[in-house]
């Protein structure tokens, strides 16, 4: 069986990376000496035309992305995971996630929700858990919404 030693799970808020979390924990828990590496990418194409109105999006993105992670790191060592990573990039999800941020990790598995936020988008150039799919290096493991949630 495989052995896990860096773990990437990709957070954007939503109940489908919720589910993603909780099983990369899983994960991470079975693989003792894993680490677990959880990302929120801030999408800055989403917000670039708000922020000439009003400065203070990129600040609250920030805000939230920080609560968020800092949430999860402490359910993940709440539940005995013992080497909790928090990293906020900011670009593209598709890009950050397997381009560059698995290279930096050395990740060997990357788990993400089978959809995110972002319908808008999902629908006009697809999915990032597709694109992580294709273009990722490693292992990658998309965890679906229970129907019993929807």
């Amino acid at each position: 069986m495989t052995q896990y030693k860096s773990i990437v799970v990709a957070v954007d808020g939503s109940k489908e990376a919720e589910y993603a979390f909780k099983k990369a924990v899983e994960v991470a828990k079975r693989n003792d000496e894993s680490k677990l590496n959880l990302v929120n990418v801030i999408d800055t194409r989403s917000f670039a035309a708000i922020e000439a109105y009003d400065r203070s999006i990129a600040e609250r993105a920030q805000g939230f992305s920080e609560e968020l992670l800092n949430g999860y790191k402490k359910q993940a060592e709440d539940a005995g995971v013992k080497n909790v990573n928090v990293i906020i990039e900011y670009g593209s999800p598709k890009a950050i996630i397997t381009k560059e941020l698995s290279k930096v990790v050395e990740a060997d598995l990357i788990v993400c929700g089978a959809t995110g936020l972002n319908a808008v988008e999902r629908f006009l150039i697809g999915s990032v858990s597709e694109a992580i799919v294709r273009s990722a290096k490693c292992d990658v493991l998309v965890v679906r919404t229970p129907d019993t949630e929807e």
